[in-house]
């Protein structure tokens, strides 16, 4: 069951219209995607982009590199979408942001991470300066919100565990949010820093045999090896992605995807057109969306209440 919302565009459009793409007659443009893992949809950005006249086959090319949750590929992959002249990088998610930064100078980079000024991506928000501009995905901020979505689905909560991405540059910033958040729904709150994939079944045991009563994992941690260690363990599982929640993890609290698809399509638009990175301001999110998945909360034993429910943005059946 999903609900549908319209997304106003940042900026005050609605649309742009289809004119403001790329006319027929220009060369083909290339724009590179980078990923930390296959899960985030790829549908949004295509919709967003076809809405403003950039059509896959026809005036755009794009090509995907994804690390499938191994960020030690990520420069790597940054390097062959810079070997390949992409006119522009599309970077999701912290590390792939700096993996693209630190491949190339010349080529407009355009993220969607988060916080980038306490990650070291930028300095200024609103003159980011470089060839990097985009969007703060605010994540820390969604999930010291998810603290407050654990005592609603499990009022007795008293801990929770905190798993952090080591490779992550935005470990810190979102630490230090769910530590803030923390006091005002009386939760202790349970760090554990993942330096890898063989970590993680160590980690999920360590939280379990301390008792904890849910789970926060970074959206930036492998999906399906959290998604099936949470079940193994009957841990709620909370991420600051929405993909994570289709894939199996019980609920998140995040930016909106669409929205963030037009502003980046926006972007792409603009530096096509001539514009530079450093002078298009790093742009926050409106809209955010709670996703829970009842197949998962079924698994866990757990009953939603129907208040959360009817809050939701989507709900998997």
């Amino acid at each position: 069951m999903k609900r549908r919302e319209v997304i106003s565009v940042i900026g005050g459009a609605a649309a742009w219209p289809l004119a403001a793409g790329a006319q027929q007659g220009e060369r083909m443009r290339r724009i590179g995607l980078l990923l930390v893992s296959g899960s985030e949809p790829l549908g949004p950005f295509r919709e967003a982009l076809a809405d403003i006249g950039y059509v896959e086959g026809k005036n755009i090319q794009i090509e995907v590199r994804s690390a499938q949750g191994q960020d030690t590929r990520l420069l790597e992959l940054a390097a062959e979408l810079v070997r390949s002249r992409v006119d522009v990088i599309i970077a999701v998610q912290t590390p792939a942001a700096h993996a693209a930064k630190n491949a190339t100078r010349d080529i407009p980079i355009i993220v969607m991470a988060g916080d980038p000024i306490a990650t070291g991506l930028i300095t200024n928000l609103a003159r980011p300066g470089g060839n990097i501009t985009g969007l703060s995905a605010t994540a820390a901020e969604a999930a010291a919100k998810s603290l407050e979505l654990i005592a609603e689905i499990k009022p007795g909560a008293r801990r929770v565990g905190v798993l952090g991405n080591a490779d992550d540059p935005f470990i810190k910033p979102f630490f230090e949010q769910i530590q803030r958040g923390a006091p005002s729904v009386r939760l202790e709150v349970r760090e554990i820093i993942v330096r890898g994939s063989d970590e993680l079944n160590g980690a999920f045991a360590t939280i379990a045999r301390e008792r904890a009563d849910a789970v926060i994992i970074q959206g930036s941690l492998p999906v399906k090896p959290t998604v099936d260690l949470a079940l193994k363990y009957q841990l709620p599982s909370l991420s600051t992605q929405k993909s994570a929640v289709q894939a199996g993890i019980l609920m998140s609290y995040s930016a909106s995807f669409a929205e963030r698809a037009r502003v980046i399509a926006n972007y792409v638009d603009e530096i096509l057109k001539g514009a530079k990175p450093a002078d298009l301001p790093v742009q926050q999110p409106t809209r955010y969306e709670l996703a829970i998945n009842l197949k998962t909360a079924k698994a866990l034993g757990l009953d939603v209440p129907p208040t959360l429910l009817a809050r939701a943005d989507e709900v998997i059946e």
